[in-house]
């Protein structure tokens, strides 16, 4: 038996908060609903840390925004209580209350008042395009239209869900490169800017001609002691030529078109963009958005011009009654299993589902990539900065046996 933690609403929309004993997630809901309660959240309570895991350090988060993990809580929160047959007005009220974070109460109850001042809940939700995607707006606005905006919401959630997991586990597995890449690069530039100048020092009081290597890496060291303030001019520079570049049409362009060509992560780009397509897509048109409409809104979100130039010749073929495989096969930037699978989903009558199937398998193929990945970048950066630290050490110990070798 285990307990689980629960929030939850009565009839007359009061907030309820507590454990409850139950086997699994599922009884527990189904307590709390023979109570004549709405359970918003069951959880099984986070197991106490003893000792130093028990230490609550500060948040070094200084991001006041509305997070993705917040727009999730609210869709499936909305969801649940339109489902429990709760007014929109009403359940807005009680979401006001539930928002734990000041931005987002303020963002709801904005939405609570335009919706009791007679709009509809997709304008309210469109007067806050940066937390309110396009894909969000136009699916609840589908919902309205036809009169399923809790079986809407629920689409969401599963949607916001799964982006997220995605998104996190590839931040996951980046982690560990990412803490191996800093730290040989702190480890070569702690060599050369406080070691070797200590050696280079008692180098130049032997007189006696160094090696190759030794030089080179000597002269490395005062150049960047002496100027890195230029190098950092030079850095800021180059970044800020290559942030201009990337925010013009050609340049965004040319850089995804070289995403897609870059060996292993030109593969891995692709998937993404066909499953975040697949997903996008699936989800409007099962929630009763128009292709054309759609295909729009999956046209900006897919993160790559090239595909989604590929979305404007597919938009042009569905406009001509040509579906939707045969556009994206003539773009050539779809694998071919997508396009057997949407080809597929067409001739059933089954798009809407055969698009989610395509993004679900696609999804696991980018997790499985990300893996391999990993599982190869760890060893190639511990060996290149092993091969780097260890240029230096014999670099140092050959000047150090020049210096023996001196005839007395």
């Amino acid at each position: 038996m285990a307990q689980f933690q629960y929030r939850a609403t009565d009839a007359e929309g009061k907030i309820l908060e507590g454990v409850i004993d139950a086997a699994e997630r599922s009884v527990a809901v189904a307590r709390l609903q023979d109570r004549g309660l709405i359970p918003l959240r069951v959880a099984e309570p986070t197991a106490k840390k003893s000792g130093l895991a028990s230490i609550s350090l500060p948040s070094l988060s200084f991001k006041r925004g509305v997070r993705s993990r917040d727009l999730l809580i609210f869709t499936h929160e909305m969801s649940t209580l339109l489902a429990a047959g709760m007014p929109l007005d009403r359940s807005l009220s009680i979401l006001t209350d539930l928002s734990e974070r000041a931005e987002m109460k303020r963002i709801v109850a904005d939405i609570l008042q335009a919706v009791q001042r007679g709009k509809s809940l997709a304008e309210a939700l469109a007067a806050h395009p940066k937390v309110f995607p396009p894909i969000y707006i136009n699916m609840v606005k589908a919902g309205e239209i036809g009169g399923v905006l809790d079986h809407v919401l629920a689409r969401l959630t599963d949607y916001l869900e799964r982006a997220d997991e995605l998104r996190d586990e590839v931040r996951s597995a980046m982690v560990y490169p990412l803490i191996l890449l800093f730290t040989a690069f702190a480890s070569v530039t702690i060599l050369l800017t406080y070691v070797l100048p200590k050696f280079g020092a008692i180098f130049s009081q032997a007189g006696q001609s160094l090696p190759f290597s030794a030089r080179m890496l000597l002269g490395l060291s005062e150049l960047m002691r002496s100027y890195w303030w230029a190098g950092l001019i030079v850095m800021a520079l180059i970044a800020v030529g290559v942030t201009h570049f990337l925010r013009t049409p050609a340049g965004r362009m040319r850089w995804d078109q070289i995403k897609l060509r870059i060996v292993l992560l030109g593969d891995l780009t692709r998937k993404v963009a066909v499953a975040r397509f697949s997903r996008t897509l699936g989800t409007l048109l099962r929630s009763g958005v128009p292709m054309l409409q759609a295909l729009e809104i999956v046209r900006d979100v897919v993160g790559n011009l090239v595909i989604s130039n590929a979305i404007e010749e597919v938009k042009v073929g569905v406009r001509g009654g040509s579906g939707v495989a045969a556009p994206l096969n003539h773009t050539g930037t779809f694998p071919p299993l997508a396009l057997q699978m949407i080809s597929v989903g067409e001739e059933t009558g089954k798009l809407d589902e055969m698009l989610i199937q395509v993004a679900d398998y696609f999804d696991k193929e980018v997790r499985q990539q990300v893996k391999r990945l990993t599982s190869l970048l760890e060893p190639a950066l511990l060996l290149v900065g092993g091969v780097v630290v260890a240029f230096v050490v014999l670099s140092m110990f050959s000047a150090i046996f020049s210096i023996n070798n001196m005839p007395l």
